[in-house]
């Protein structure tokens, strides 16, 4: 009887020690799965938003997988500085090296994090990493060397929809904004020019070219927003360039009501409405997995902003997707290589009203600028 009870318990220790084996490899097997190198923290929307999101999150899921990486994307529970912290500090206890942050709310978290965090990079989208202290007049910047600001050359993207626009026939024009930031201004402004240029090619008169704009003051979809673009477009407005966020589902619910054309923003807006006749793009895709790369290549950029233009790829119009009539590929890549050469300079500077330093004379303008 003693030699069985002995038996048992050299077999209860037996499978107990292969349990704890087999524990201790699933541990160290979760422990693996569950470390992910690069991260995405997105903004309240997800990673098929067709905005900032979507396209941060296909640049570095290309980088990953082309090198084998793993990764994963982190979604706030809110829309505040607190929240995308916390998101942040998950990430950064979940493995991440390198965290991208899509869209400018996230210049605050990024100053507090990128010292929170010195081993730990940050790529920052379409912002700069500032303390968000507007009472001086103007926040504390800070970026610190891992960590890098993503901006865009917006003006040359507006520039492209204007010019495509008039350049395809349409001689009445609509730009409607949403918050009046920089980033939107400088779409708006460069449509102009845009326009302004095409008309001046074509050899159009004074006036030739009717323009309304207006930013609405917020990036939300809203009835009087999609008003305003149905009387724009009874009146007689042939396309409308939405540009602030879900300001431009309005639009396209307007255009859908009354048959006419919208302009999407920052990415290719085309399956969003057949109304949607091409975006002004930025490189969302193309400068992440640019930033990426950067890092394991040893050459970050860190410590400065770093501008996507015409002349690296960084704007442009989804042309193999764009719904023109006569504007084509071989008029895009000759405007567009002009721009990209500088023979077209950018609009850098305002004038001392805000307005641009090259006053349109062929347009006459509806609404003034604000």
């Amino acid at each position: 009887m003693k030699k069985i009870c002995l038996m048992a318990l050299a077999l209860v220790a037996l499978f107990s020690a292969a349990g704890c084996k087999k524990n201790a490899q699933q541990t160290a097997v979760r422990t693996v799965v569950d470390t992910f190198e690069l991260a995405l923290v997105t903004d309240l929307g997800t990673i098929d938003d067709k905005s900032f999101n979507q396209g941060s999150w296909e640049g570095l899921v290309q980088y990953a997988r082309e090198k084998n990486i793993t990764h994963k994307y982190y979604q706030p529970s809110e829309q505040s500085d607190d929240a995308y912290l916390t998101t942040i500090d998950l990430a950064v206890r979940g493995g991440a090296k390198l965290i991208v942050t899509p869209g400018f709310l996230f210049e605050v978290p990024v100053f507090i994090a990128q010292d929170r965090y010195p081993n730990v990079t940050f790529v920052l989208v379409d912002g700069s990493p500032n303390n968000g202290d507007w009472s001086g007049g103007f926040p504390v910047y800070k970026t610190g060397k891992n960590a890098v600001g993503i901006h865009y050359a917006e003006d040359q993207a507006g520039f492209l929809a204007g010019y495509a626009a008039v350049k395809d026939g349409n001689r009445s024009l609509g730009f409607m904004g949403g918050m009046a930031v920089p980033a939107v201004v400088r779409f708006g402004y460069g449509f102009v020019q845009g326009a302004e240029f095409a008309a001046a090619e074509l050899g159009l008169a004074a006036g030739a070219i009717t323009m309304n704009y207006h930013y609405t003051g917020g990036f939300a979809a809203t009835p009087e927003a999609q008003s305003m673009a149905a009387s724009w477009y009874n009146a007689g407005v042939d396309v409308i360039f939405g540009c602030g966020g879900a300001v431009g589902n309005s639009v396209m619910a307007a255009a859908e009501q009354a048959g006419k054309k919208v302009i999407g923003v920052d990415v290719d807006q085309s399956a969003e409405s057949p109304t949607v006749i091409t975006s002004a793009m930025k490189g969302l895709h193309a400068s992440v997995y640019s930033a990426i790369s950067d890092y394991y290549a040893g050459s970050f950029s860190g410590g400065r902003d770093i501008i996507f233009s015409a002349d690296n790829n960084g704007v442009g119009l989804p042309m193999q997707n764009s719904k023109f009539n006569t504007f084509n590929n071989a008029d895009y890549g000759v405007i567009f290589g002009r721009l990209a050469s500088g023979e077209i300079p950018r609009m850098e500077n305002l004038a001392d009203d805000g307005s641009p330093r090259v006053v349109p004379v062929r347009i006459t303008r509806v609404t003034e600028f604000r």
